[in-house]
């Protein structure tokens, strides 16, 4: 599965529009006023499906992930030299990118592909695509590639 996610244009918070190949809306990330980054994830039917939710008070930046109400577990900075590289403690997923910070691999614990990440270079606005082997797996990936972006965010402001 493939999703392409574009942040919206004229934002003042975190917005984001997330479509499959066909072009059809498959999800919607509205960025709401909090201490830190907090985006809520809404299906096509606008249905919020999770949220993100970023640990203001932490040493390396950190985010907490919720699908419903539910909490699922957090993605974390890492101290890394060349590669930007996250700690998850939910899937048992492992997510590293390249030294510019444009693409990710997602794997699972055993090392087998779960997704990858690239972004598009020379868009006015952050544009990613995602390729996800398992569609079970498209809102988990979707997460993780909010959350990255929201530390990059952060980090260049």
């Amino acid at each position: 599965m493939r999703l392409l996610f574009k942040q919206r244009l004229f934002s003042w918070f975190d917005s984001y529009d997330i479509y499959d190949e066909a072009g059809n809306t498959v999800y919607t990330v509205e960025g709401k006023l909090a201490w830190g980054h907090l985006l809520r994830i809404y299906d096509a039917q606008g249905n919020e499906i999770g949220c993100i939710r970023e640990k203001v008070l932490s040493w390396l930046p950190k985010f907490e992930m919720y699908l419903g109400d539910r909490y699922i577990g957090n993605i974390k900075k890492e101290l890394s030299l060349f590669r930007p590289k996250f700690s998850i403690d939910y899937n048992g997923w492992q997510v590293e990118g390249d030294l510019f910070e444009w693409d990710y691999s997602i794997k699972s614990e055993s090392g087998a592909l779960v997704a990858t990440v690239s972004k598009e270079v020379w868009k006015l606005r952050d544009t990613y695509v995602i390729d996800v082997w398992d569609h079970d797996d498209a809102v988990y990936a979707l997460m993780l590639v909010l959350a990255i972006d929201a530390e990059k965010c952060s980090r260049n402001n």
